[in-house]
């Protein structure tokens, strides 16, 4: 039975999650990033709602602990400000598991019978919020897994990187800023994920140096173009979709492998089944099944996944436990 403190933290936990994505939703994740002072004419216009209704809600985050009350930057003008709590960052972290657990895999959880009455039939059917999936996975990776993968790629210095799976490009904007004198190209299946990676660099400032390609992973097995010469190939958290055929992973691997630089490197972020360790267990055994039973994909091993790289004609292997519960980074080094 919960003791009377870990109700309160589930509580709070599932509050600032509702909280901050409606923040989301309303498109002030941007001002409560700034980590200054904005005013509710601010929140008004980028929500476009009532300064009335951005009053309200303002004052619920006020409430919550979620902001305090803030002072005019400018020393001009009238009305309220606020400011965002100084660990906005860890709480939107710790909500990010709930968020990603609740809401972006609402269908496997709502239709839970059905997928295990007739897997067969069911697996594929229903399909994920991709904001909410996007939205969620942004939050457990800025503490969960993309520390330690910048840390990664930045120490080796790479003049060219390519991000399978790419989405919207934010890991490659920040190491493309982090690296003034790398270049970069973001691989991705959906049109739309494409489309904002282009905005999302004009509005950085390095779209001279980021390349955007519609395709899908697969298609690198018959046209390793986008890859070639790469001083490190990234995939987070997509590669295990190649896993359904392990021919075709084979393939992918292979593709990046002989087209790579010399001294090239294939980082993968990925998760491992049912890690054991008492501070994985809950979330991984979570993860795991969502995928196996929503998805249909069955997570390699740790030792699966260093199986493939060498088959693939890696010379070395190393795996790194991350922060996010079950979820490993693979360094593959050409």
């Amino acid at each position: 039975m919960s003791n009377n403190n870990s109700s309160e933290v589930a509580a709070d936990l599932a509050a600032n999650a509702a909280l901050l994505e409606m923040a989301d939703v309303l498109g002030l994740s941007t001002i409560l990033d700034q980590g200054v002072s904005f005013s509710v004419d601010e929140v008004a216009a980028a929500a476009d709602i009532p300064e009335a209704s951005a009053l309200s809600y303002l004052r619920a985050l006020l409430s919550a602990g979620l902001v305090a009350e803030g002072e005019n930057p400018g020393g001009n003008g009238s009305g309220q400000y606020f400011t965002p709590c100084a660990d906005l960052a860890d709480r939107r972290y710790d909500a990010g598991y709930l968020s990603w657990s609740l809401n972006a895999n609402r269908p496997y959880i709502d239709h839970a019978a059905e997928l295990l009455r007739h897997p067969e039939a069911t697996i594929g059917k229903y399909q994920r919020d991709g904001r909410r999936v996007a939205i969620s996975s942004r939050w457990i990776g800025s503490y969960g897994f993309y520390p330690e993968v910048i840390s990664e790629i930045t120490r080796r210095e790479p003049a060219r990187i390519v991000d399978l799976g790419a989405g919207a490009a934010g890991l490659l904007i920040h190491l493309l800023k982090a690296l003034p004198a790398s270049s970069a190209l973001a691989l991705d299946l959906s049109a739309g994920a494409c489309e904002a990676a282009e905005l999302a660099a004009r509005e950085a400032n390095v779209q001279e140096r980021l390349t955007v390609v519609n395709r899908s992973i697969e298609s690198l097995i018959d046209d390793p173009g986008p890859v070639r010469g790469a001083d490190v190939v990234h995939a987070g958290f997509v590669m295990h979709d190649a896993t359904r055929d392990m021919n075709v992973l084979d393939a992918i691997l292979r593709a990046c492998r002989e087209a790579i630089s010399d001294n090239g490197a294939l980082v993968i972020t990925d998760a491992v089944p049912y890690a054991d360790h008492p501070r994985e267990r809950a979330f991984s055994a979570l993860f795991t099944y969502l995928h196996e039973g929503g998805m249909g994909i069955a997570l390699p091993s740790e030792e699966t996944w260093r199986a493939a790289f060498l088959r693939a004609g890696f010379s070395t292997v190393t795996s790194t436990t991350l922060r996010m519960p079950g979820s490993r980074v693979f360094v593959a080094v050409r």
